[in-house]
């Protein structure tokens, strides 16, 4: 959607950069049971972390409470900031969006199904494989649409963004 306004080329690249959080966010969550199991997708696992590692620890130092303050960070001082621009406001927003259902995906697996499956079954593996290429996939693709200057239209996340940015 090209009628929500125009981005400069800075614009662009800042809301490239949101698409961070979520392979952030899916390294941690899925990394070390895709690189214990030994999976079919280690080697593009491996792809990601090595460029990521510094802001990995960065990410994860702290006591585990970075993710947190990034989260509150970029929601009060970007998405609730009417004098950003749009485009930026948005991609960040579904940034944060894709965030939020890793992070429910995994409290449902720690409170859940953690208990039911052991990490080296089949069926968790397809799980934890699916979770990974879905959330880089996203990312890959909202990085390349932002980079174009596109709005990235991913369905139901991409509505509710919207009405987050609306104003």
């Amino acid at each position: 959607m090209t009628w929500r306004g125009s981005s400069s080329p800075t614009d662009r690249i800042f809301s490239s950069l949101a698409y961070l959080l979520p392979l952030l966010d899916v390294v941690g969550l899925v990394g070390g049971i895709l690189l214990v199991s030994n999976s079919f997708l280690t080697p593009l696992l491996e792809i990601i972390v090595y460029p990521l590692s510094p802001l990995l620890s960065i990410y994860y130092g702290f006591g585990g409470f970075m993710p947190l303050i990034i989260f509150f960070a970029l929601y009060m001082l970007v998405v609730r900031n009417d004098r950003m621009p749009h485009f930026i406001r948005f991609n960040v927003m579904q940034a944060i969006l894709i965030g939020i259902l890793l992070s429910l995906f995994s409290i449902i697996w720690r409170f859940v199904l953690a208990s039911l499956l052991p990490p080296t079954n089949i069926i968790t593996q397809t799980l934890f494989n699916t979770v990974f290429l879905a959330t880089v996939a996203a990312s890959l693709y909202c990085i390349v649409q932002s980079v174009l200057g596109r709005y990235a239209e991913i369905p139901t996340i991409s509505e509710a963004a919207y009405t987050q940015v609306r104003y």
